[in-house]
């Protein structure tokens, strides 16, 4: 896979591009991250990329030309035509589904604008996903940039020790992962769950599985809503019920 950003501070993407995950995966070359200036495409001899918006108000807006350009010519060195996903508060909210969707593609380019907003000319004519990290703004679409090359990069075979880590992640599965135990069994007073302990891992992977919709039940209930449940899991969740 390949993920090209094009941003207007491609520092910021140092550390994170050569650390941890990330840095395994290049140096397996499962993927490859590129952050790239994009005001280098800019045909203003002043090298700007904002101007002010048609019919006033505050703030200055992106211009269309120099990421146009950018996108042309990073799609000259591949052979598929790249999803481009544009990061701002508008687009639709990120979830696990998403990740796992781009984890798919050869290539990826993530627009990261900042001033005002965006020409809306590249909403319409260059952008294929429009992807918010929340209901809040940030100063810039890097933040939101990470996330999404962090989260996507995760998913590709070969990048974490474990390919069936990702499998059952949070969000994966549809419900929050089940707790975690490490040694020791008893820190402090606080004991792992005997069921953990047992070796019978018919009755380990119950707990988790019905650890799992407790946890989501108590935290993020909405996410129920979307789940098709079984009729044991539904006898779990009235127990639950009748017990609160």
């Amino acid at each position: 896979m390949k993920i090209d950003v094009l941003t207007l501070f491609p520092e910021m993407f140092t550390g994170v591009f050569e650390s941890s995950i990330l840095k395994q995966a290049q140096e397996k070359e499962l993927v490859h991250l590129n952050a790239c200036d994009f005001r280098q495409y800019t045909d203003n001899k002043h090298l700007k990329v904002d101007d002010y918006p048609y019919g006033g108000g505050a703030g200055m807006v992106l211009r269309p030309q120099p990421l146009f350009d950018a996108v042309a010519d990073l799609q000259t060195k591949t052979t598929k035509k790249p999803r481009v996903v544009l990061l701002c508060p508008q687009g639709e909210p990120y979830q696990q589904s998403k990740a796992e969707e781009l984890s798919k593609e050869d290539h990826i380019v993530l627009l990261c604008g900042h001033y005002e907003g965006y020409d809306e000319r590249i909403r319409e004519y260059l952008v294929t996903d429009e992807i918010s990290i929340g209901d809040y703004v940030l100063t810039g679409g890097e933040m939101a940039a990470m996330v999404v090359v962090d989260s996507v990069v995760r998913l590709l075979p070969g990048v974490l020790g474990n390919d069936e880590s990702a499998k059952s992640d949070s969000f994966s599965t549809g419900l929050l992962e089940h707790p975690h135990y490490t040694r020791p069994a008893d820190f402090r007073g606080m004991r792992v769950p005997d069921v953990l302990l047992s070796g019978h891992h018919a009755h380990i992977e119950e707990w988790r599985a019905k650890e799992s919709l407790k946890r989501t039940w108590q935290r993020r209930p909405d996410l129920l809503e979307k789940k098709h449940l079984t009729a044991e899991e539904k006898k779990w969740l009235l127990q639950w019920e009748k017990e609160e």
